[in-house]
C-alpha cells in the first residue's frame, strides 16, 4: 500500500475533527462555527466584528452569515463600539455566555482525551511539526515561481 501523504493525514484528521465537534453542537442545537465565534468572543469586553474574521481565520461572508445566525438565536448583541463610532462590538448575552461554556468544554475535553492518549513527547513533536508546515503554508515558501514547471 502506497503512504498516504501529508495533506491526506492532514484533511482527514481535520475533518474527523470537525464532524466531531458538529456532532457534539448539534446536541445544543449549534454549530462549529458557532462554537468558535463564541470562544473567540472577549466574554467580558466584547469583540469588534471586524477582528473576530483574522482571529478565526474565516472569510467576511462566512463569518457575517455566522453572526446573523447567533443574533437570531440571541447568543449575541450588535453594540456601537465607543472607541471608533464607525465599529461595532459583538457582546456576549447570558445565553451566549452559557453557550461558550459548552464549546469551551467540549474543546477541553477533546484536548484532555488527545493528552491521555498520546505521550507527551509525542505531541510535542506534533506541535513542532504542524508549527512547521503552518510557517512554510503562511510564509508562501512552497510554491515559488523558480518550482512550478
Amino acid at each position: 500500500m502506497k503512504e498516504k501523504t501529508i495533506d491526506y493525514l492532514l484533511r482527514a484528521t481535520w475533518m474527523a475533527v470537525t464532524k466531531m465537534y458538529n456532532e457534539e453542537a448539534g446536541k445544543k442545537d449549534s454549530t462549529m462555527a458557532t462554537g468558535f465565534a463564541l470562544i473567540s468572543i472577549d466574554p467580558e469586553e466584547g469583540t469588534p466584528s471586524t477582528a473576530l474574521g483574522p482571529k478565526m481565520g474565516m472569510e467576511a461572508t462566512s463569518l457575517s452569515r455566522t453572526l446573523k445566525n447567533m443574533e437570531q438565536k440571541g447568543l449575541i448583541e450588535r453594540k456601537p463600539n465607543p472607541a471608533d463610532g464607525r465599529g461595532v462590538l459583538i457582546h456576549l448575552t447570558p445565553f451566549g455566555k452559557e453557550m461558550r461554556n459548552f464549546s469551551k468544554n467540549v474543546v477541553l475535553q477533546f484536548d484532555e482525551a488527545v493528552r491521555d492518549h498520546i505521550p507527551p513527547e509525542d505531541l510535542q513533536t506534533f506541535k513542532k511539526v504542524a508549527n512547521s508546515i503552518l510557517d512554510l503554508v503562511t510564509s508562501k515558501k512552497i510554491y515559488t515561481t523558480e518550482k512550478i514547471q
